[in-house]
C-alpha cells in the first residue's frame, strides 16, 4: 500500500528577533508591506508586530532599488499586501540572513494524509502485521519538520515508538529521518 502525505502551512511562521522595546524575541508577520519611494529609488519592508508589546519591526525586502528594476507584478503584490508573497519572502534565506532573523514553525503547519492509493481499503492508522506502507511526503512550502514527529502524527504513534521502529530498521528511507527536513522525501514502514 502507498500513501501521499502533504505538509501544509496554516499561517505565517513566528519571526524570531529581539524586540528593542520590551526584549521579547517573537514577532508575528501579518503580511503587510511598507513601500517607500524616494525619487527613483524604492525601499520595501515586511512589517511584523511584537507578541510582547505590539511594537512594529520592519524586515528589509528591497533596499534602494531602482523603481524601473522592480517588475510591475511584484509592485502590485507589494501594494496589495499579498499574504502569499509575505510567506514566500519569509522563506527566502537571503531575506532572513539580511535581517538576521530565524523562523519558528511550531503550530504553523498541518499534515494532510490524503487517501491511500488503493481506494478499496479504508485508511489504517498504522499498517497491519506483515504489511508495508510506502509513504511519499510532499511539502507545500519549505516548512522545516522533524520526520520522527511527522511519522508519529501520521500514524498516531508516540514519538518514542517511532524512534524505536527507526532503530529496529522498520522505518527505511534514503534520507536521514533524524534532524529536520523541509524537502520532499519518502519512507517505508515495515510492520
Amino acid at each position: 500500500m502507498s500513501e501521499t502525505w502533504v505538509v501544509v502551512p496554516t499561517r505565517l511562521p513566528i519571526v524570531l528577533r529581539r524586540c528593542h522595546r520590551c526584549a521579547s524575541g517573537r514577532f508575528r508577520a501579518n503580511g503587510r508591506f511598507r513601500v517607500n519611494a524616494s525619487h527613483k529609488l524604492l525601499d520595501v519592508w515586511l512589517l511584523a508586530l511584537c507578541l510582547g508589546c505590539g511594537d512594529t519591526t520592519k524586515l528589509t525586502v528591497l533596499e534602494r532599488m531602482n523603481v524601473r528594476a522592480v517588475p510591475a507584478g511584484l509592485l502590485e503584490l507589494l501594494h496589495g499586501n499579498d499574504p502569499g508573497l509575505a510567506a514566500e519572502l519569509l522563506q527566502d534565506p537571503g531575506v532572513r540572513r539580511r535581517n538576521r532573523v530565524a523562523l519558528d514553525w511550531d503550530d504553523a503547519w498541518r499534515l494532510d494524509r490524503g487517501a491511500p492509493e488503493q481506494p478499496q481499503q479504508p485508511p489504517q492508522p498504522h499498517p497491519r502485521e506483515g504489511e508495508a506502507v510506502e509513504v511519499s511526503v510532499r511539502f507545500a512550502a519549505r516548512v522545516p519538520v522533524r520526520p520522527v514527529r511527522l511519522i508519529a502524527e501520521g500514524f498516531g504513534l508516540p514519538r518514542a515508538e517511532v524512534e524505536r521502529l527507526l532503530a529496529e530498521g522498520k522505518l527505511v528511507s534514503t534520507v536521514r529521518l533524524s534532524g529536520k527536513l523541509s524537502g520532499d522525501f519518502s519512507f517505508t514502514f515495515k510492520h
